[in-house]
């Protein structure tokens, strides 16, 4: 009788075949649907703190929304192995060499680890001036503060989450992190109002019962999915001697995850700079409102925007396993029906935006300021949405091909040229408010719309070497 192992190798060989060799539509829906229901399981972890704060008072909500923009930052910084780790995989297995995929996945989660360290260090001691550089001083600024630390205690467990899934995707198994995310979110939603109301013997920890639920939730994420490789998934299995560092296997993570970081840190900047300027757009409570309106906005943009992500990380794994099995006119026509069926489903999620952008900011928010500022404004979101499925799907087939130095020099110039000098100009300088600040980044959506689809019709990231 085979063993488990060996099992599992069969089982991960049957999985490449169908991805390499069935019908194109069918295998990109089927392994896109799991993605995005761990992204919006994903999402709604962010989206049920925003809630809980909206609960509280705007200074909560707030404090949310700087928290967000540094866990964003931090899952950039940890692309630095999930984006190689991926890619990698999504070849080894594509050419049927699972020794090659799990020696990847292995010094991966070494990678996490040291990353989740660092970043986690890093992140705590530059929290106080994260809340500074955008304008929360006193009350608003020690809330901020305290919250962005504790959240750093989960930042270990996420980049393995994060390595975990990355390297299960790339070996074409989608529904185990979309488990693990299910997991993450039903433990958030009990635990985070538990302690922020101080619900049965638990103490009222009031918004700080908001990130110690979520440092909760994360941590046990991080527990499943170590306990899952070490007793082996999708042919990729953990064990020590793997673990350590082999100078080879680390640096071609590195050469491919290394400008995908910088890319991430690129955006990251420049949507944090872009936050600076949304919070001095007008004084007083209205600027507040303002304030707390973009912050609603970019949470509920995840309803288009993680269809996206689902349908790029589809796109990466099927680009990655057609190019390891050189098949290159597979990998181009994954990346073209990736995207026509992200931008049906954004369409429809746009339609949603325009017409219930009142309804959206009364659920988001207890306070009418909010929803005056900025529920009118947000209907403009509707008419860009379609962006997103040629920029974020078109790039994630470039990076599942380990092109990502192209992607990272169309992220710099969508921030140097078109959001931030735009945004200020229109939203500050201009007088023109919520309104004026996000003309900047609609030109920044648009042309990354444009350049990425450009970059992928010239089919070059074809021939990248990993």
């Amino acid at each position: 009788m085979p063993d488990t192992e060996t099992l599992q190798l069969d089982a991960a060989a049957t999985r490449a075949a169908a991805i390499t060799q069935g019908n194109l539509r069918r295998t990109m829906f089927a392994l896109a649907v799991p993605v995005l229901a761990e992204q919006l399981l994903n999402s709604c972890v962010g989206m049920f703190d925003v809630f809980l704060a909206g609960r509280i008072s705007t200074i909560a909500t707030n404090a949310i929304g700087i928290s967000a923009y540094t866990s964003w930052f931090a899952t950039l910084l940890f692309s630095l192995v999930a984006v190689g780790t991926t890619a990698l995989v999504a070849r080894h297995v594509g050419a049927r060499d699972f020794a090659g995929a799990d020696r990847v996945c292995n010094q991966s989660i070494s990678l996490a680890v040291a990353a989740g360290v660092v970043v986690s260090c890093l992140l705590f001691f530059l929290a106080p001036h994260f809340a500074a550089w955008q304008n929360m001083t006193g009350e608003a600024g020690r809330i901020a503060t305290d919250y962005l630390r504790y959240d750093t205690l989960g930042y270990t467990a996420m980049s393995v989450t994060l390595a975990t899934g990355a390297a299960l995707r790339g070996a074409g198994d989608m529904r185990a992190p979309m488990f693990v995310y299910a997991v993450i979110n039903v433990l958030n939603m009990i635990a985070s109002p538990t302690l922020v109301f101080g619900w049965g013997p638990c103490p009222q920890l009031g918004v700080n019962g908001i990130v110690a639920g979520t440092v909760i939730a994360r941590t046990a994420g991080g527990v499943i999915c170590i306990a899952w490789l070490w007793r082996g998934r999708a042919g990729l299995r953990l064990h020590f001697p793997g673990m350590r560092f082999e100078r080879d296997t680390v640096r071609r993570l590195l050469r491919i995850g290394l400008p995908a970081a910088v890319d991430g840190v690129l955006l990251w900047g420049g949507q944090f700079l872009f936050l600076k300027v949304i919070a001095h757009l007008k004084p007083g409570a209205v600027g507040e409102a303002m304030y707390a309106s973009h912050i609603i906005a970019v949470r509920v943009e995840s309803l288009s925007y993680l269809p996206a992500l689902a349908w790029a990380t589809a796109t990466a794994t099927m680009v990655g396993q057609a190019l390891g099995a050189r098949d290159p006119v597979r990998a181009r026509r994954a990346g073209h029906e990736g995207v026509m069926q992200a931008a049906v489903l954004i369409a429809c999620v746009a339609v949603f935006f325009y017409f219930g952008a009142e309804l959206i900011f009364r659920i988001m928010h207890k306070d009418p300021l909010v929803h005056e500022v900025g529920a009118k404004p947000f209907r403009l979101w509707a008419f860009f949405q379609p962006c997103l499925a040629f920029s974020i799907v078109y790039i994630g087939a470039l990076r599942g091909a380990g092109n990502t130095r192209l992607p990272m020099l169309i992220t710099a110039v969508g921030m140097i040229v078109f959001r931030l000098p735009l945004g200020y100009l229109f939203g500050i300088r201009l007088g023109g408010g919520l309104v004026g600040a996000w003309v900047g980044m609609f030109a920044d959506m648009t042309w990354r719309a444009v350049a990425a689809t450009a970059l992928y019709l010239s089919g070059r990231w074809t021939k990248t070497r990993v």
